[in-house]
């Protein structure tokens, strides 16, 4: 029987509603877990022990008198740091923010508690939210659960690597390149990354912005493909502004497996894979053809992957410069009006992006539409897509300056951030994309597989996640987290 702390968050569940164990027992068990392996991941940095046991006893209470609190009736979980949780800071792991303790839940922490759950602590980030490892000057860093010397991902590498040390029952994270999907790979467990605004992303922003980012999604990290479901259906609810007018009704996966017509882009001359992703890619592509479906390895969407790229990283940058402080904005004015017009170096292009004209981001919005249609196109004769979301396994820690960083794809030398790549080709098209874990590569780290889709075709992913899952393509407890 798998360990309780290793248990999916649906397993929690049955076992809370069939008296198998408390909600207080259960989360005085991952209270004990974290006493004793998170001193050596750093993956929680907040918690409120005092609230928690409360709320507890009061589910427990409530269970007695045979009332339900909802679908997480007692299940005690953690969230990323950039949620906003009441009596808690929100930092996104600015020290000047560290005093920054809110009163407000975000609107998903509020239906996830509102459905029982109890959110007992935060987990780790990177500064800004920007980065593939999970680091920042008030909290220190955050190790993997496989290899401590290892980095979780980022930047909601807390998230995942509390979950794959049993530390929480579910998680939740957010994703603008990659991050809940590089982490779930890194630490072998199971994240989706929704199509754009279908989860309302109020109370995940600085500064009380009510503006929904390009790009940028937040979505569930879970041990089990199951947990997903079960989270997205209380995320994706429309915000009271538009549920007057709008529902969500997200299309199951009906058809059997050996209906579905496949496509696998294994590796890229943008960003090659190692081949140990290689491997794992085409094993998940093989189980399906196996159960009967029909995988193509050379579909393709009908637009260059070099183009697709270069709108994802304009756009990512002019997304991610609203984040800037004033200052180092102003400063990147200057270093965009400096570049001459020949001057196609990634600095400028850089400084570029960051300072678009509205004139210009208009411009690149309609390359990006255009990229949705090719989408759309290629997915009438495709059900999925599957890619890598990271072309190696963890990396080891590296904080030295971004342009300093290098990544190694067996013996390859590569810009740290040509690791974007797989992700971006979702995102920048706002499709849904699930990683799920794919097995281990040979040097015993976990690799994940991602599963793209056409627009609000999320669950679809994610019930074939849980078909595959079932075939094997389940999460695995790190050996060191017994």
């Amino acid at each position: 029987m798998t360990d309780l702390h290793f248990r999916s968050a649906t397993s929690l569940m049955r076992g809370l509603r069939q008296g198998e164990f408390s909600a207080r027992d259960l989360l005085e068990h991952f209270l004990a877990r974290i006493d004793r392996l998170n001193p050596s991941i750093n993956a929680v940095i907040l918690q409120d022990r005092p609230g928690a046991r409360a709320r507890a006893d009061a589910a427990d209470a409530a269970r007695a008198r045979g009332e339900s609190l909802g679908a997480l009736h007692g299940l005690p979980m953690t969230v990323k740091e950039s949620y906003d949780v009441a009596g808690m800071p929100t930092t996104w792991g600015i020290p000047e923010l560290r005093d920054n303790v809110v009163s407000q839940d975000a609107l998903a922490v509020q239906r996830l508690t509102a459905a029982g759950a109890n959110v007992f602590g935060k987990t780790n980030v990177p500064i800004r939210l920007a980065d593939f490892q999970s680091y920042n000057a008030i909290y220190g860093t955050t190790g993997n659960p496989w290899n401590p010397e290892r980095t979780p991902g980022g930047s909601s590498g807390g998230s995942a690597a509390a979950l794959a040390a049993g530390l929480t029952g579910l998680e939740i994270g957010s994703d603008i390149g990659g991050s809940i999907r590089n982490p779930a790979h890194f630490c072998g467990v199971f994240g989706h990354k929704p199509t754009w605004n279908l989860c309302p992303m109020r109370g995940h922003a600085l500064g009380g912005v009510l503006t929904p980012t390009d790009i940028s999604v937040i979505g569930p990290l879970a041990r089990s493909a199951y947990d997903l479901e079960m989270s997205l259906r209380l995320m994706a609810v429309p915000d009271v502004m538009e549920a007057p007018g709008l529902q969500v009704n997200l299309r199951g996966l009906h058809e059997p497996t050996s209906a579905l017509r496949v496509a696998v882009w294994d590796s890229d001359p943008m960003c090659p894979s190692s081949d140990a992703v290689v491997k794992r890619v085409r094993a998940v592509a093989q189980t399906l053809a196996d159960q009967g479906a029909a995988v193509s390895d050379t579909a393709r969407p009908e637009f260059s992957p070099e183009h697709s790229h270069e709108i994802f990283n304009a756009l990512l940058a002019s997304a991610m410069s609203a984040r800037m402080p004033d200052a180092d904005f102003a400063a990147m004015v200057a270093r965009a009006e400096r570049a001459s017009p020949q001057d196609r170096s990634p600095v400028a292009q850089q400084a570029r992006w960051q300072t678009l004209r509205a004139r210009d981001w208009v411009r690149l919005n309609e390359s990006r539409t255009k990229l949705r249609w090719a989408w759309h196109r290629f997915f009438e004769r495709h059900d999925v897509l599957i890619t890598p979301i990271m072309p190696t396994s963890a990396f080891a820690h590296d904080h030295k300056a971004f342009g300093q960083r290098t990544i190694d794809i067996d013996g390859q030398q590569l810009p740290y951030f040509n690791q974007t790549f797989w992700a971006g080709l979702a995102g920048v098209s706002y499709l849904p994309a699930t990683v799920i874990p794919g097995g281990q590569g040979p040097d015993g780290l976990p690799i994940g597989v991602q599963l793209i889709g056409p627009a609000y075709s999320d669950m679809r992913l994610i019930q074939l996640a849980q078909r595959l899952e079932a075939l094997g393509f389940a999460f695995a407890a790190p050996p060191a987290c017994a």
